[in-house]
């Protein structure tokens, strides 16, 4: 089969279109002929070598968590599935077995391939609805499960006024229209080209990146860009008792903050306490959650989709399609 692979840690630069074995799969476990994948931070980071202590990866590596399929084999035992299954999700590399959550981990071989390899019994995979079409399914996984998970966590209550920073990016493009169907008033700091977009999509004012636009006693703020190392500036934009939630690492400390006031949420639901991928694909499919795309690619322009993710703007999901 034809991968995207990393052969060593490096840039995305390095990354090359491959021919590999298809992973075949085991006891429990699924192979799923990809028609299409979106690409995530995990994608770029872990074969750049930034935690190879902590999460050392084996080479040829595969990048890929989201995606949309057809199931083409299963293992013995695998009840829920059968060959020829629509079905969609998203799933971590095996070498973050450890951080992938205690109960019914969903691990990968990684989907930027012709094939790849999950385990079945786990919610972050279901069955595709109909009317949610390939491209749409492969970019809602990482951030349909995100956002909702940031609405339940925040309880925005109609007529709070919500920042969300980094509000152009897959998650930011998917939870402004959930934070504006709640009554919230939303400020997002985008670009000046990406500021109409984000109007529609639920924005109701744009502010630029610097911390000097921000403005001051928010009920909420959302980080979805920034190091969460890096929240000060951000936590001082929120009124006293207000709510601060970020996704991204370092998991934060309130220490960090330079307050005690503020209620800080680290969101990363790994255990699908908000729901998995069969809500996300109910609620899509009512139109409820939609995903931006931004850049489709061809697998074989799988390394430029990657390292257009990590040196370009980008707005909304980059779809590779196989």
């Amino acid at each position: 089969m034809k991968a995207v692979v990393a052969t060593g840690y490096g840039p995305p630069e390095d990354y090359t279109v491959a021919e590999l074995p298809a992973p075949r799969p085991g006891p429990g476990q699924i192979q799923v002929r990809i028609a299409a994948a979106s690409i995530n931070p995990a994608d770029v980071r872990l074969p750049s070598g930034d935690f190879r202590d902590a999460v050392p990866l084996e080479f040829p590596h595969v990048p890929g968590n989201d995606f949309a399929g057809t199931v083409s084999e299963i293992g013995a035992g695998v009840t829920d599935y059968q060959v020829g299954d629509n079905i969609f999700g998203m799933a971590v590399p095996r070498a973050l077995r450890a951080m992938a959550g205690a109960g019914r981990p969903s691990l990968s071989t990684g989907s930027l391939a012709e094939y790849a390899v999950f385990e079945a019994d786990t919610p972050f995979l279901a069955h595709r609805p109909a009317d949610l079409d390939v491209d749409a399914a492969a970019a809602l996984p990482t951030v349909g499960l995100t956002a909702r998970a940031l609405l339940a966590t925040a309880q925005v209550q109609p007529g709070e006024t919500v920042l969300v920073v980094g509000a152009t990016g897959g998650v930011g493009t998917a939870v402004l229209p959930l934070l504006a169907r709640a009554g919230a008033r939303v400020v997002a700091t985008a670009t000046d080209a990406d500021a109409d977009l984000l109007r529609t999509l639920g924005a109701d004012e744009i502010i630029g990146y610097a911390e000097s636009t921000y403005p001051a006693d928010v009920d909420v703020a959302v980080n979805l860009t920034l190091p969460s190392d890096q929240l000060s500036g951000v936590a001082g934009t929120v009124r006293p008792g207000g709510r601060l939630l970020t996704i991204t690492y370092p998991v934060p400390r309130q220490e960090w903050l330079g307050r005690d006031d503020v209620a800080l949420h680290f969101v990363l639901d790994m255990e699908g306490t908000f729901g998995g991928m069969r809500e996300v694909g109910e609620l899509a499919a009512r139109g409820g959650l939609t995903a931006t795309i931004g850049r489709r690619y061809i697998l074989d322009e799988g390394p430029r989709a990657c390292v257009d993710f990590v040196r370009r703007h980008t707005t909304g999901k980059l779809v590779v399609t196989m």
